[in-house]
């Protein structure tokens, strides 16, 4: 049932994030600006708002936090899709109003919603898939295991499924149809995921427990009785008794007006420093290494790619076989556990990974690379200074629906670096297809090593952070996850000509290799001697994700 409940919550998001981008090109004229602003913004965001996010998640019943998180988003989904209809309806009216101040108002308006549907989302998936599957899965590792791989099977299908959804309907239909559809498609699944997550909650009693307290108002909502369907441990009765009859309303204190506004940075601050201070601090900074990349099939590497003379037909079916690689990592993910344990899989997958980014790298000094150390990175942007040209504009409406993929990031190297004599027939001289047939070579190859080691990451998170700390914690790596992302598109800001990709590929690389070596390291003081001894350890055994000095339970 909560897998159901997945397929909806992401098919819902990777048509509206593949949508929102796509919708704001059109909006402003074919222009990249709006994308780009919405990027920034959303990264941005959760960079700053991340810890406090997960901190609420801890402070708050599951069911509230899930029921709300799932409301917020999908009523803002429903509400920017409302105003980007009438945007599209009575565009030319309001670009006359008020020297089109209301326009652009209307615009900032579409990013700041459609900014909290996204942090609304960031929340949703904390609670569902770093706490909510923990506590259903019980003791029970293995199965831990086996509900991450399917659920990252989902999203992988949809990441291909939800897109193809969208584009058919804007392309046979107009933006505004799609609109249309995708608010209701999430008015519709927001009432069915509703219904599903109260079954779960009514079906696992044990959600109610949290932090070593029994939340009595939710267990009597769901008719549960104390004694016979929850037993919890006599350490945690005497916490729930002294919790409850202990509680004096005269205790609470007035809190002063400064101290309510240093709040959010005292908890800014105090996430960092827990998730600094976490046994598995360079398994997750490991992970979030591996968003410092070109190396993936996001609006760069696609704009890349037309350059070298790839079509739209092409690109669409290297996506799909880099969508059974990744469903190809899962199922490699849950074998590797059950014969090697939990971090030796990532280490396996790390190796495995970088050896297929190998290719990439030998790419960048193969024929048909366009590779050139003497072109200045910065040329483009010192013209567009100096010269004060027009922002650049998409060579054919084809080109659109390629431009942003389900990512949600801005496509900051496609108008820019795609030039009026790329298409082939235009061309005199072919070029050369060795590179970039490498090159995408090696990104899809990776996928298997990459979706095995981030399930691995995924899963020490979930086994050995308490629980008190489950929502602040991840909160801050989705953090760092997108302040890398962000770097990466800064890296592409500043050197956007296709001649200067190569040294974006070989720094990519480079960060992935650093973000493997956090990760031996982190695995070398977990298991010490024993980290290249690959037993078959018994699935009902304890798994070897507790690094030393952990006592958390899940």
């Amino acid at each position: 049932m909560l897998c159901i409940y997945s397929l909806l919550l992401l098919k819902g998001d990777r048509m509206w994030h593949f949508a929102v981008s796509v919708f704001l090109v059109e909006l402003y004229g074919n222009s990249l600006l709006l994308t780009a602003v919405y990027g920034l913004v959303v990264a941005g965001s959760v960079l700053l708002l991340g810890a406090i996010i997960g901190d609420w998640v801890d402070k708050n019943s599951r069911l509230k936090v899930a029921q709300t998180s799932l409301v917020v988003q999908n009523a803002s989904v429903i509400l920017c899709g409302i105003i980007l209809m009438i945007i599209f309806l009575f565009k030319t009216q309001l670009l006359t109003l008020y020297h089109g101040w209301l326009l652009t108002m209307c615009y900032i308006l579409v990013i700041t919603i459609a900014n909290i549907a996204n942090l609304a989302s960031t929340a949703t998936a904390i609670t569902i898939q770093r706490d909510w599957i923990v506590v259903v899965a019980g003791e029970d590792r293995s199965k831990l295991a086996d509900m991450n791989a399917t659920i990252r099977r989902i999203d992988q299908l949809t990441n291909i499924l939800a897109p193809m959804a969208v584009g058919q309907i804007m392309t046979f239909g107009s933006p505004m149809i799609g609109c249309g559809f995708i608010s209701g498609w999430n008015l519709m699944s927001m009432c069915v995921e509703y219904l599903l997550l109260w079954k779960v909650y009514q079906k696992t009693p044990t959600l109610a427990l949290k932090c070593a307290k029994v939340e009595e108002s939710e267990l009597k909502q769901l008719n549960v009785k104390k004694e016979s369907d929850v037993k919890p441990a006599e350490g945690v009765q005497l916490i729930v008794e002294k919790d409850v009859t202990g509680f004096e309303p005269q205790q609470e204190k007035e809190i002063s007006c400064a101290a309510r506004i240093a709040e959010p940075f005292i908890t800014f601050r105090d996430g960092w420093v827990a998730y600094y201070n976490q046994p598995v601090f360079l398994a997750g900074m490991g992970l979030a290494f591996l968003y410092m990349t070109v190396l993936g099939f996001d609006c760069i590497t696609t704009g890349y790619a037309y350059t070298q003379g790839l079509s739209g037909s092409v690109l669409s079916l290297l996506m799909g076989a880099s969508a059974v690689t990744g469903i190809m990592g899962t199922v490699a993910f849950t074998w590797l556990r059950r014969k090697c344990g939990l971090i030796r899989t990532g280490l396996i997958s790390g190796i495995a990974q970088f050896a297929c980014l190998v290719l990439c790298a030998i790419s960048v000094f193969m024929p048909g690379s366009p590779l050139d150390l003497t072109v200045s990175p910065f040329a483009d942007i010192s013209a567009r200074l100096f010269e004060s040209e027009p922002l650049p504009t998409i060579a054919s409406p084809e080109d659109k629906p390629e431009m942003v993929f389900v990512t949600g990031m801005p496509n900051l190297l496609n108008g820019s670096t795609t030039p009026a004599d790329s298409d082939p027939e235009m061309s005199p001289e072919p070029v050369p297809l060795i590179s970039v047939s490498l090159l995408f070579a090696g990104v899809i190859a990776a996928r298997v090593g990459l979706w095995s080691f981030d399930l691995t990451v995924t899963q020490l998170l979930q086994e050995n952070v308490v629980e008190s700390e489950r929502g602040i914690i991840n909160g801050v790596q989705n953090s760092m996850n997108y302040l890398l992302d962000l770097l990466h598109f800064i890296m592409v800001i500043l050197a956007p000509n296709p001649e200067a990709f190569g040294l974006l590929v070989l720094i990519s690389v480079s960060f992935v290799a650093m973000g493997h070596i956090m990760y031996f390291r982190f695995a070398q003081k977990s298991l010490g001697k024993q980290l290249f001894v690959c037993c078959t350890p018994d699935p009902k055994a304890v798994s070897d994700s507790s690094p030393p000095g952990n006592t958390s339970t899940v």
